[in-house]
């Protein structure tokens, strides 16, 4: 059992929790992720490793309440506890020789874009993070990532917080002014990281982009997490989560990843229909 030692409402539909796991925390690395089960008949869920404390023993992961198994989760409260907490899994993210990075978060990706920029930043590199958002509402971690970055742009849809328009809008505008980026590294929703990924190819920018596929085992067993990458079939699990953007078959991911969408809607309907009840 893994107890929850802080929780903390980001948004109206975005949470932390920080869960005192101390194996996990001592291992664990940005671009890594666990796999939990709030308890002993729930799913098996991956969460991105948002943030991490060796010395106080705990792993942070920011969620979305998207399904069933969020919503249970969330109903958890500091101080009860939840029944699995796997990891760290996969691999972590490439840090060391880059001397100038950009790094794009997107909605909830943001949560795992921080720990990246903030490994990035510890490192020595020059780290411009340029995070967007449907609207100011939903806004989320500016302030850590405005600590880790020697450049910060907010974008939202409606210009309702920072400059209005996308990331990719932001992106091409600091690459047209001059700034050399070594790599470009996006986190985010698939569409996001696929034209992210689109304009970079245009200039010639190492891009890298972080898969959160369907999954259900983590090691690479259960083939749910397979992708196409440059013509060859990719286990997210244990080949990822970081693939060179310039070559996943995004297409495919997309279509993908709407194989379960009835089967959470009907899951959600159903844990409601138990609380109304």
């Amino acid at each position: 059992m893994y107890k929850i030692v802080e929780k903390k409402k980001l948004n109206s539909s975005v949470t932390k929790m920080v869960i005192e796991a101390p194996f996990v925390a001592k291992k664990a690395e940005p671009g890594q992720f666990v796999i939990l089960r709030v308890d002993e008949k729930g799913e098996r869920v991956p969460f991105t490793i948002a943030d991490f404390d060796r010395d106080a023993e705990t792993v942070t992961i920011i969620f979305q309440i998207v399904g069933a198994e969020t919503a249970l989760l969330n109903e958890k409260n500091e101080g009860e506890y939840i029944e699995d907490f796997v990891g760290p899994l996969g691999n972590a993210t490439k840090t060391e020789g880059y001397k100038k990075v950009a790094v794009i978060g997107g909605g909830v990706g943001s949560a795992i874009a921080y720990p990246v920029a903030k490994k990035f930043f510890n490192n020595g590199a020059e780290v411009h993070s340029v995070i967007g958002f449907r609207n100011k509402d939903i806004v989320i971690l500016e302030d850590e990532f405005r600590a880790v970055s020697d450049k910060y742009v907010l974008v939202t849809d409606d210009g309702s917080a920072g400059d209005k328009g996308f990331v990719t809008d932001a992106l091409k505008k600091l690459i047209e002014s001059g700034e050399n980026y070594d790599l470009v590294i996006a986190i985010g929703p698939l569409p996001m990281m696929k034209f992210v990924s689109l304009l970079t190819k245009e200039y010639g920018i190492k891009t890298v982009v972080s898969m959160n596929p369907i999954m259900v085992d983590g090691t690479g067993m259960c083939g749910g997490c397979r992708l196409t990458v440059g013509g060859e079939t990719k286990f997210a699990c244990v080949d990822g989560p970081e693939f060179d953007g310039h070559l996943v078959d995004f297409d495919e991911a997309m279509e993908r990843s709407g194989v379960y969408k009835k089967f959470e809607r009907e899951a959600s309907c159903n844990l409601l229909n138990k609380e109304v009840q």
